[in-house]
């Protein structure tokens, strides 16, 4: 079924996170699910992540020129990004292991699609036109390993998402208040009524 690429979608609030995020309740084996199965969907989120994205993009189109043969390739990119800053939340501390996959794959991507980078923020320079996807998501990544990006990094309590908290105290719980923040609420309450369900028939 062909994913609609709502805003939801793109809570990481930066590129390199709404790619890993493609991957849906990661932390549930169970149910988990990979929105990039159908390469055809690769090409449906870069132009959605024009629109989503354009800042951090300077504007420019993401484009994947061939998703049957790109698609290894991103997902590895994706997945390497996924482990590195995941375990940077809850170890704190950016670790090799982790760091030197993402860093060829980042190379690898860069290397096939050499991208302007922009000097007075983190992303790509404007005026390029079309940006392989891939090139995008690396720069991206890369930008994440500043220490003042890095620790605004974030696990959502409810879906497992990474996200960039970018709250003026640091302090988000959820990647998408009105979706995950809302779903955590409404199981609050469940629970609270069933509580007092129970303490009023032991009465």
């Amino acid at each position: 079924m062909e994913t609609i690429w709502t805003p939801h979608r793109f809570s990481g609030e930066v590129l390199a996170l709404d790619v890993a995020n493609t991957v849906v309740l990661r932390v549930d084996p169970a149910r988990t699910f990979d929105r990039f199965d159908d390469p055809a969907e690769i090409e449906r989120f870069a132009a959605a992540a024009s629109g989503f994205r354009a800042e951090e993009i300077g504007g420019n189109a993401l484009v994947v020129s061939a998703p049957g043969a790109a698609k290894a390739r991103i997902v590895a990119l994706r997945e390497t990004t996924d482990a590195l800053f995941r375990d940077a939340v809850t170890a704190r501390a950016v670790r090799s292991e982790h760091l030197a996959p993402l860093l060829y794959r980042c190379a690898d991507a860069l290397a096939a699609s050499p991208v302007g980078i922009a000097a007075d923020r983190a992303g790509l320079a404007a005026g390029q036109g079309r940006i392989e996807l891939e090139a995008a998501v690396a720069v991206s990544a890369l930008s994440l390993l500043q220490p003042d990006l890095r620790r605004r990094i974030r696990i959502c309590g409810n879906c497992g998402w990474l996200f960039l908290d970018k709250s003026r105290n640091g302090s988000r719980l959820w990647c998408d208040m009105s979706v995950c923040g809302n779903r955590q609420k409404a199981r609050r309450h469940s629970r609270r009524a069933r509580n007092d369900t129970r303490e009023r028939t032991d009465a």
